[in-house]
């Protein structure tokens, strides 16, 4: 009797003593979609918060152990992560998942790429020669991102691809169905025109049809002076808008400082899971994102 309690001791609860995959995820959208598409197989860290700018993150030492120990980084690519990602992937010495190799996903490489400059200048400053890499806030790339990220899981964990492979399809059933409730929901938004605090929703207005009028840096990642706001809120006499918006890592002062001006509100955007308290995961994200943009026409 004391042998057989002493088995069951050793025997692992839950089914999964141990997730098959380690993944390093760069923005807490790719580890949300991971944790939908790999459940208990994969062990998932985050590099960055949601409260975060994904452009300007320190090369740590505890990222590079975590990419050290991955199986799979899933970043969003387009250039968003090059002022950290490549000297954690350098230092980690892990050659599984440098660029180029099985282990290495960009989701940017799976969509239309937006803004994507004819020409590339520096001196305009924050420009991605890429194109726009902010793509999470159009929900509809999730759909072939997830489809691409399911197939690389199956790839790097045959053993498990069943379950990968019905995960991804219970997750395009369930999203398709979303995506034509906050389409819906959303048709009011279609044509509203807006001023953004940086350049980071192309992708959101191209889904849901808002009209950016103006943006509020002068250059992509330069704040902006009195003196440009101001000439801001000249324009807007002419072109008036009906909010300003701005993700929730962003520091709220010029949004408010026109929104106060101007007359209109001033609409803080969760950006990614855990922006804010209601985006606890995907599909809260884009709930709450239609809900604060809905409230902001009132």
């Amino acid at each position: 009797m004391k042998k057989f309690l002493y088995v069951l001791l050793l025997l692992p609860l839950g089914g999964n003593a141990q997730a098959a995959l380690n993944v390093f995820a760069c923005e807490p959208e790719w580890a949300a979609l991971t944790q939908q598409l790999a459940g208990d197989q994969a062990s998932i860290y985050t590099a960055t918060g949601a409260l975060q700018d994904p452009h300007r993150v320190e090369a740590r030492p505890s990222l590079i152990a975590k990419a050290r120990r991955a199986d799979l980084v899933v970043c969003t690519g387009a250039e968003l992560e090059t002022a950290w990602l490549p000297v954690v992937l350098r230092e980690s010495g892990n050659r599984a998942v440098q660029p180029g190799g099985s282990g290495y996903f960009e989701a940017a490489q799976w969509v239309r790429m937006l803004e994507v400059p004819a020409k590339l200048d520096r001196a305009e400053g924050d420009v991605h020669a890429l194109g726009n890499p902010h793509i999470q806030t159009d929900a509809r790339n999730f759909l072939p991102i997830a489809d691409a990220l399911a197939k690389r899981l199956m790839q790097l964990d045959p053993a498990n691809a069943a379950h990968y492979r019905q995960r991804l399809a219970d997750f395009d059933r369930q999203w398709s169905a979303a995506l034509e409730k906050w389409a819906r929901q959303a048709a009011p938004l279609r044509g509203v025109p807006v001023i953004v605090q940086h350049n980071g929703f192309p992708y959101l207005s191209n889904w849901l049809g808002l009209k950016k009028v103006a943006t509020l840096e002068p250059k992509p990642g330069m704040e902006p002076s009195a003196t440009y706001l101001g000439r801001v809120l000249n324009e807007l006499r002419q072109q008036p808008a009906r909010m300003v918006l701005r993700a929730a890592y962003q520091n709220a002062r010029p949004s408010e400082w026109i929104a106060e001006r101007a007359r209109i509100p001033a609409v803080m955007l969760p950006y990614t899971v855990g922006g804010t308290s209601q985006a606890g995961d995907l599909y809260a994200l884009f709930d709450d994102t239609i809900q604060r943009l809905l409230a902001g026409l009132k």
